[in-house]
């Protein structure tokens, strides 16, 4: 696959597809399809019949493309002297290791780790030995376990940004959609018990708001229906 060469401290992942008429396409328009229901709890739930796999895959593209927007639109404000280490507020501090490359974790900036997670991210996505892209291909014995690394690693960039950017998230007038961004993420990874509850401290808070609110706004809805039911 393409990729962009990282211009000093930005970093920008081309778009990661499906091939036309292969399952992994089918359920990726599913998802999207599901979006539009307006319920994000119920959009995330694995479809009857189908491979837990094939839906973790096809969601964990999604989600990375989505991650990978995101920060793109506060990249030029993430720069080695503004954010010279990776964090979400002062309590939490992220190092940076693959376990190949990089062994043991460094200290990086937030863009430099940005930049290495989102590159591992596309190398272990464009790998046919985990992610394989023939029906005929099984996913491998431990391909749960890449997910959740993979998750774990996507989340930190949300922590990220809601700390340190989102300042430029609500100029830029874009808060509702990363919070519709972040609810999804975190209804799929609850759905399936990707991150743990250690990894999430860092926006638990927000991520209480976020729940009650659509609690609240389904328990409302509940009611007004239950208003004009009308028995015979």
């Amino acid at each position: 696959m393409f990729r962009f060469k990282r211009d000093k401290n930005k970093t920008f992942r081309p778009k990661k597809g499906f091939g036309a008429g292969t399952k992994l396409n089918d359920l990726h328009k599913y998802a999207k399809a599901t979006l539009g229901s307006g319920n994000l709890r119920e959009a995330v739930v694995l479809p009857e019949g189908e491979d837990v796999n094939e839906w973790l895959a096809v969601n964990t593209v999604d989600f990375f493309n989505q991650v990978n927007l995101l920060f793109s639109s506060v990249m030029e404000f993430c720069t080695d002297e503004s954010c010279p280490v990776m964090n979400a507020g002062p309590k939490y501090e992220y190092m940076w290791a693959d376990g190949k490359t990089v062994k043991k974790p460094i200290k990086v900036s937030a863009p430099l780790y940005v930049d290495y997670l989102l590159s591992w991210v596309q190398d272990v996505l464009d790998d046919d030995s985990i992610f394989p892209s023939r029906v005929d291909v099984p996913f491998p014995k431990n391909f749960t376990n890449v997910v959740k690394t993979i998750f774990k690693r996507l989340f930190r960039v949300y922590a990220h940004i809601y700390y340190n950017h989102f300042d430029r998230i609500v100029a830029l007038g874009e808060e509702a959609h990363i919070n519709t961004c972040f609810k999804h993420f975190y209804y799929f990874i609850d759905e399936f018990s990707l991150v743990s509850s250690r990894e999430l401290a860092p926006l638990q808070e927000l991520i209480d708001s976020l729940v009650s609110r659509d609690e609240a706004k389904l328990g409302d809805d509940d009611d007004a229906t239950a208003s004009t039911t009308t028995t015979s």
